[in-house]
């Protein structure tokens, strides 16, 4: 396939209001993302609570995000599950409604080999021929890691357009573009390593931060791949307080804290998650306020 994909990419957190979707809140924050430089949109992934919502949630906040985003940028749906047959479903659905293309998380829980991971891929490429698929390997998460030799068997996969590569290790991204080069796409799934992570290689940036400053993590990556070193540098040392602050509890605990401080959405999380600590708010808010977001 030849779809490229380049540039800062937001994992949507999604908002909940008396225990359903708040589809207004969903709808500007897909607003804000688009016009503020953010150029693919990813809901329903971790971020999104995906994995405690019910398949019509899910469903319904993509369609939301389609609705608003109207075409002007491009919209990969989060649709992996640890059953293939699952994922298999829920890209067929991410495709029904119009998305252009799907993020697939490696199978978690039941720890398949390599073997394994490359079939997970390939069989839902085959029930989806020509749907552009980004795997994503995010190993503290899932308990398996898609290692850089597997990524280069799925050049036989030509669905998988890109990699999510979140395990935050320069010398990974290094070690899976020798094997691969630009045949797939890389993408940090960290934000504290996007400049590092584009010069070694990479494209862009799956954020959960830019949820909160997506005119910056915009810059940032448009820095990076400008091969602007210095401003990319400054740019992302000057978001690492907040890149902190923002996993010094499971994500998307922090983030969602911060959407809320915005006045943007509510507290709710879906159980297990619960909210944010007072201290660790505190953090967040001053913080946010060293960034002018307050």
């Amino acid at each position: 396939m030849t779809l490229k994909l380049s540039g800062s990419m937001t994992a949507l957190a999604t908002p909940f209001k008396n225990g359903a979707l708040d589809e207004a809140a969903y709808a500007w924050l897909v607003e804000d993302q688009v016009k503020n430089g953010t150029q693919v949109l990813v809901p329903m992934g971790t971020t999104g609570e995906a994995s405690t919502m019910t398949a019509p949630e899910r469903r319904r906040a993509i369609e939301v995000c389609l609705e608003t985003n109207r075409g002007r940028v491009k919209v990969f749906a989060g649709a992996g599950s640890n059953s293939t047959a699952e994922a298999i479903e829920g890209v067929r659905v991410a495709r029904e409604l119009g998305a252009d293309g799907a993020l697939i998380v490696t199978p978690y829980y039941n720890k398949p080999t390599q073997g394994g991971l490359f079939e997970h891929y390939r069989l839902i490429a085959r029930a989806h021929p020509g749907f552009p698929l980004i795997a994503y390997n995010v190993p503290g998460r899932t308990g398996v890691d898609l290692l850089p030799e597997t990524v280069k068997r799925l050049l036989d996969v030509p669905e998988v357009v890109a990699l999510k590569e979140a395990t935050g290790n320069v010398l990974r991204t290094l070690d899976v573009y020798e094997q691969v080069g630009d045949k797939i796409t890389l993408l940090s799934g960290d934000d504290f390593v996007v400049a590092p992570f584009i010069f070694s290689g990479g494209r862009g940036v799956i954020s959960v931060s830019s949820n909160l400053v997506p005119r910056k993590m915009a810059d940032l990556v448009a820095a990076a791949l400008a091969g602007e070193i210095e401003k990319a540098r400054s740019l992302q040392l000057e978001l690492q307080p907040l890149h902190r602050v923002l996993f010094v509890e499971s994500n998307p605990i922090p983030v969602k804290m911060g959407l809320h401080l915005l006045g943007r959405f509510t507290e709710e999380l879906r159980a297990p998650l619960v909210p944010m600590t007072e201290a660790n708010t505190a953090k967040l808010k001053l913080e946010m306020q060293k960034l002018g977001l307050l």
